[in-house]
């Protein structure tokens, strides 16, 4: 699956979502950057399928129109867009759980959502209101209950960065559903992808470091008023002259 937006846009004179590109395919995390409060869910609405754009197009593997269109929103879920596929703040973990069982046709009663819970190491969540979750394990949560509906093989994530945390924390988890052949797009702010990118440059260098480190340097040795070189695993061969002596 590969669903690509070119030159989408919303609104009058695009004040709803200025013209946008970019595409998420299966097995990639993607980062796209909407700033404001609405945007980010527009462009969720569009790239899952949801709403049509005024301007621009939404393709699945290169096919535009209404049966592209409808493809798209049966095989990608919209994940915790404000406003629209967020839950309430007040409602229980388990409450959350109970409901998005429902829609992914499996047995919903409080005891299927406290299994469900257990079995994801979040037993003692599950009285918790939705809100009061961190932002990892939130985004974890939603995103793991999105992907058991049948037929979904793609994930929009709007704004995890409105809940706090380290963005690099959702992002591992996003790229984790990727991994798991998994169409993922996330959509969030431009802080959220500087800190992503600088945490990025950060980790390269530290390898970078590691790996210098690790090389094996030479051994300098002395050798009839020369200096040559020589590593701890090769020793040093004599000169013609001195295997006479």
């Amino acid at each position: 699956m590969r669903i690509a937006l070119d030159a989408v846009a919303k609104g009058r004179r695009d004040a709803a979502l200025p013209a946008t590109s970019l595409a998420y395919a299966t097995g990639r995390a993607t980062l796209a950057i909407a700033e404001t409060e609405q945007r980010p869910t527009v462009l969720g609405l569009i790239a899952s399928g949801r709403m049509a754009p005024d301007a621009g197009t939404v393709a699945l593997d290169g096919e535009t129109g209404r049966r592209a269109t409808a493809a798209i929103r049966r095989g990608v879920a919209l994940v915790d867009a404000p406003d629209v596929s967020d839950p309430a703040p007040n409602v229980t973990v388990a409450g959350v759980v109970g409901e998005e069982l429902m829609f992914a046709g499996r047995t919903a009663d409080p005891i299927a959502a406290r299994r469900w819970l257990e079995a994801h190491g979040l037993r003692g969540r599950a009285r918790l209101p939705i809100a009061d979750l961190g932002a990892a394990e939130r985004i974890r949560i939603l995103l793991e209950l999105a992907a058991a509906r049948p037929g979904v093989e793609g994930l929009v994530l709007v704004s995890p960065d409105r809940h706090g945390g380290d963005p690099a924390a959702w992002w591992l988890i996003a790229q984790e559903f990727a991994a798991r052949g998994l169409a993922v797009l996330v959509i969030a702010g431009e802080s959220s992808a500087s800190a992503l990118t600088a945490a990025t440059d950060l980790r390269s260098a530290e390898s970078a470091a590691r790996l210098r480190a690790s090389r094996v340097r030479p051994r300098w040795t002395v050798r009839r008023g020369r200096t040559t070189p020589s590593t701890p695993s090769t020793p040093s061969t004599p000169s013609t002259r001195e295997r006479r002596r």
